[in-house]
């Protein structure tokens, strides 16, 4: 008899779609998928989250409903785990953003300076409007990463400060040489 029932309370676990828990899965992935920060920063936790989702509706589709509720589990986990994960990563990429942003400020002055000094050295042979034409490169790029942190695409700032200090460790690098070898000729 006990037997019986508790066969028969497993069959009726079984027998039900687990529709609580399959539709919280489904509003974690959709938060998911609309978070910027989890799209962008955690996309595979995003991927594992979405692939649960597929195979719990499989699995709800094939009346395998406790295996559906273990995969609907699993969404939600891997849902909210690509929010956490995806804001925690886009906060560590704003604080490298902004520290390389606002770190350019001294060196952009100081290649600006060092190119207005070098236009004063006597025999020096650059080409200064191509220098100048990359300083201007370079402050625009600047202002364009600051932009990209104000719009929260710390990626973009993060490329776009990485960009500024190749072009102003090329300008410095001319410079350098320019001024080496008018100092050979003298």
């Amino acid at each position: 008899m006990i037997l019986s029932i508790v066969f028969f309370l497993v069959l009726a676990s079984c027998a039900t779609p687990p529709t609580e828990e399959m539709n919280k899965a489904r509003d974690a992935v959709t938060r998911a998928e609309n978070d910027a920060d989890a799209v962008s920063y955690a996309p595979n936790a995003l991927i594992r989250a979405r692939d649960a989702l597929t195979r719990m509706q499989s699995e709800s589709d094939a009346k395998r409903y406790d295996a559906a509720k273990k995969l609907a589990g699993e969404a939600y986990d891997n849902a909210e785990r690509a929010i956490a994960d995806g804001r925690s990563a886009a906060e560590r990429a704003r604080m490298e953003a902004v520290a390389l942003i606002n770190g350019l400020e001294g060196p952009l002055s100081e290649t600006a300076d060092n190119l207005d000094k070098a236009k004063e050295v006597e025999g020096i042979q650059l080409d200064f409007a191509v220098l100048s034409k990359d300083m201007a490169s370079a402050y625009g790029t600047y202002n364009d990463a600051k932009a990209s942190i104000q719009a929260h695409n710390y990626n973009d700032a993060i490329v776009q400060g990485e960009t500024v200090r190749s072009i102003l460790a090329s300008i410095n690098g001319r410079l350098t040489g320019g001024a080496v070898v008018a100092s050979r000729k003298q």
